[in-house]
């Protein structure tokens, strides 16, 4: 079973996933608080560290920790599309670069590196690459959509998966290890749930809100629940059907669900259980720690669990192959 060190570990979407492909936490370390407690209630049995990775020695760390794999899903926020015409901080990009020194520190067998698909467009994506590269790892430069993967959001990502041994991997071999059907946004909601809801068409309610609603009404018909993009910017008209994967999770309140009664539509927001389930925790994950908006944020901040799912169980079956070969 594959040990691994999480950093910059959120709320432990991405261990969840690895716990599921067979993985053992030994250490999560995050700079927010509220993610590492979150962590912490959800694998008792690892440490857990409260720091920005470029306050804490890796060398030190090294003598204690010797990971199969090393987790690593640094700030992603400078790179995303969700940043809209804000310029990137460079600073928080360098966070990938701040890796490197656990690499050499750990000498872990693996490194698994998650980001939004726009880090290939950094220019220093090609010396992340490189450096690794010169550290003696074999690098998979992959794209996975989490929906391809069992989840029922389709969430992009740039995975590096990254060998010492020189073995490569592609996305047929991982989506071979799915043995879950495709999902849908109707999977995730709580249909029993007695959130607050408001009529659609009540007094105050954003134009922009009102003209995505009416798109789908006419799209639709009368009496079909569907979601709209509450907040923030869409390119596909501001609305989804609940057939097909939610939409990527953010850190803020995107969604809402529009359902019906008698023939007057009403709205509501996702609520962080909903998210949970979009993010692949299911009902093992918890979020005991936050206000609502806090626990939206861990959602949106996450690395969506069915995906390293399949990575981690990819690294346990070759490992195990290895060792019979041996």
């Amino acid at each position: 079973m594959p040990t691994f060190v999480d950093l910059f570990c959120g709320a432990g979407f991405g261990a969840r996933g690895a716990v599921r492909g067979g993985g053992v936490p030994l250490l999560g370390l995050d700079a927010w608080s509220l993610a590492t407690q979150t962590y912490k209630a959800n694998f008792p049995l690892a440490d857990i560290l409260t720091e920005k990775i470029e306050d804490v020695s890796p060398k030190k760390l090294g003598t204690k920790y010797r990971p199969d794999v090393l987790l690593t899903s640094p700030e992603c926020t400078s790179h995303s599309i969700a940043r809209g015409a804000k310029p990137g901080l460079e600073k928080s990009r360098e966070t990938a670069i701040g890796i490197v020194p656990w690499v050499k520190a750990m000498k872990p067998r693996w490194v698994i590196v998650e980001n939004v698909n726009r880090m290939k467009k950094w220019d220093r994506h090609d010396e992340l690459v490189q450096t690794i590269e010169r550290l003696g790892y074999a690098v998979s430069d992959l794209l996975l959509n989490s929906a391809d993967f069992g989840s029922a959001q389709a969430r992009k990502r740039m995975f590096l998966v990254c060998d010492r041994q020189g073995t490569r991997v592609n996305r047929e071999d991982l989506l071979g290890l799915v043995t879950t059907p495709r999902k849908t946004a109707r999977d995730i909601i709580n249909w029993t749930a007695d959130y607050p809801v408001a009529q659609l068409q009540k007094p105050g309610r954003a134009k922009a809100t009102l003209e995505r609603a009416e798109r789908a009404i006419a799209a639709l018909g009368t009496g079909v629940p569907f979601l709209i993009v509450y907040y923030g910017s869409d390119y596909a008209g501001g609305w989804q059907t609940l057939d097909v994967p939610l939409r990527t999770v953010t850190t803020v309140d995107r969604f809402g669900l529009v359902t019906w009664k008698n023939d007057t539509p009403h709205l509501r927001m996702l609520q962080p259980d909903e998210l949970l389930l979009a993010m692949g925790g299911s009902t093992e994950h918890v979020l005991p720690h936050g206000n609502r908006r806090d626990k939206v944020k861990l959602c949106g901040n996450g690395v969506c669990s069915d995906v390293m799912t399949a990575i981690f169980q990819w690294i346990s079956l070759h490992q195990a192959k290895q060792q019979d070969a041996a």
